[in-house]
């Protein structure tokens, strides 16, 4: 029987309404996710927390046109998961990316424990197989995340319900559900993985 992780990106204050770097909606992730960790528990998943951990001075601040407002700067309360999420950072493996000044950080595949082991390191070791992804931002983390599990050999899916994307462009949600599409990873709700089980 294959051996699951549930992985949480991002769900973090800043990229949550009323952050720095709000996603409209951002916080309608939590309830799915919440489910789904109920889930998780029940059936012995492994749970994973990714989040953004970005030190005060970083050049991902400055790239890209300075379109990204400081955000999730380490130790700061825009940086904490959202306080509705049920994370249990005790039992929970949390992964922080972006922690050097010269990262971008968008996969949870790029950063690390707090024990120096990556996202693929910690799954191996687990022996998982499949991967099941939600949170923020549909149209960055989430996405580079999903493309990285696909190209490290899981099974991966996309909980549609459980993501909210940026949109600076209208169709940037839209365009990355067909670049994760064309690159294989399967396309789900939390509704079709509960009725499934």
């Amino acid at each position: 029987m294959a051996k699951k992780a549930l992985l949480m990106v991002d769900v973090q204050n800043d990229f949550c309404p009323g952050g720095a770097l709000a996603v409209i909606n951002g916080d309608k992730v939590v309830g799915p996710l919440n489910a789904m960790l109920m889930l998780a528990d029940e059936r012995n998943w492994l749970v994973v927390a990714s989040r953004d951990w970005h030190p005060a001075v970083t050049t991902h601040f400055k790239n890209y046109g300075g379109i990204w407002p400081t955000h999730c700067v380490q130790n700061t309360p825009g940086a904490a998961f959202h306080r509705n999420l049920a994370v249990v950072a005790y039992k929970d493996i949390i992964i922080s990316k972006a922690t050097q000044p010269d990262e971008d950080g968008y996969s949870a595949f790029e950063g690390k424990t707090k024990d120096g082991k990556n996202l693929a390191d910690v799954l191996k070791e687990y022996k998982i197989d499949e991967i099941y992804i939600g949170g923020l931002a549909t149209d960055y983390c989430v996405k580079a995340s999903a493309l990285d599990a696909v190209k490290n050999s899981f099974k991966t899916f996309l909980l549609l319900d459980a993501c909210q994307a940026v949109n600076i462009q209208p169709d940037d949600g839209d365009q990355a559900l067909e670049t994760m599409k064309n690159a294989g990873v399967i396309i789900t709700t939390t509704q079709e993985v509960f009725n499934a089980r």
